[in-house]
């Protein structure tokens, strides 16, 4: 939070000092910044603008201008009292945090935000948003439910590596012998809209996409990011042939995949950017 203070005009020991405005910003989290910002978009809040670096703020949402001003932009588009934002998880990884948001930001929408702060400033942004399902996927579960609980601190590397090879192993370079290496059996809480959970709604989803020709493919994993017992990748590929950007988030235990998360955006053609930053480029 940033606090304000103005001092009053006195004399202390025949001194004057003289009034003057004195901007103090109390210790926060980067974690805390970001939730706070995002909450912004709904109540118009002025305050944490100040968390973002104003001469230096690169941003890679495709459908919005760089710089603080495109951000502005984009906010002024919104219809009057029609944005709300609960953050329902964050996570903080170095220099970076990133959130899952429940969304009504130009409609209902689930989306996934990443952040890069220098120097205690946000000069970076990334995200992902999918249209919000009206209904919850085959094993009840929606996109943001689930446990928040972020534990194993000291796990978070091991974390990270397990998930990066099961990306890699499995959605990249199709290693389908290997999968059973990163499950607890069929124990595994879906949280996709179309899919439903164990290894066996993986499978039957996969199936059934195959049999009316649509495609999954992961090409690239760009990032990898995480806090404790929860890890986010952020991967490039296609889906049903379209250019896709891919942020899957895994919560990990013991040492198994034991929850999934996800959001997909189509990647827009280059010809409608309204930034030259490209969707990935960490």
């Amino acid at each position: 939070m940033i606090i304000t203070s103005l001092a009053m005009s006195h004399n202390v020991n025949g001194q004057s000092i003289t009034n003057h405005k004195k901007e103090e910003t109390m210790k926060i989290s980067k974690k805390e910044q970001v939730v706070s910002l995002l909450k912004a978009i709904e109540t118009g809040a002025s305050e944490p603008i100040g968390y973002i670096n104003a001469d230096n703020y690169v941003q890679h949402n495709l459908g919005v201008e760089d710089g603080l001003a495109g951000f502005g932009a984009l906010l002024q588009q919104l219809p009057p009292n029609s944005a709300k934002v609960n953050t329902v998880r964050a996570f903080e990884d170095g220099d970076f945090v990133f959130a899952q948001t429940d969304y009504n930001f130009f409609g209902p929408k689930i989306g996934i935000d990443i952040f890069r702060f220098e120097n205690g400033k946000i000069v970076e942004h990334w995200d992902n948003l999918q249209e919000k399902p009206n209904s919850p996927n085959p094993s009840g579960r929606t996109m943001i439910d689930g446990t928040t609980e972020i534990k194993d601190l000291d796990k978070t590397e091991a974390n990270k590596t397990l998930v990066a090879n099961f990306v890699n192993d499995i959605l990249v370079n199709g290693k389908m012998e290997k999968i059973t290496n990163y499950f607890d059996g069929d124990n595994y809480i879906q949280h996709n809209p179309q899919i439903g959970d164990g290894l066996s709604g993986l499978g039957a989803a996969l199936e059934h996409m195959a049999s009316i020709g649509v495609t999954m493919k992961f090409d690239t994993v760009h990032k990898v990011l995480g806090e404790g017992n929860f890890v986010l990748t952020i991967s490039e590929g296609s889906f049903g042939g379209a250019h896709t950007s891919y942020y899957d988030l895994f919560r990990v235990e013991n040492g198994k995949i034991a929850e999934h998360w996800d959001v997909m955006e189509t990647i827009a053609s280059k010809e409608s950017w309204k930034n030259a930053n490209g969707k990935f480029g960490f």
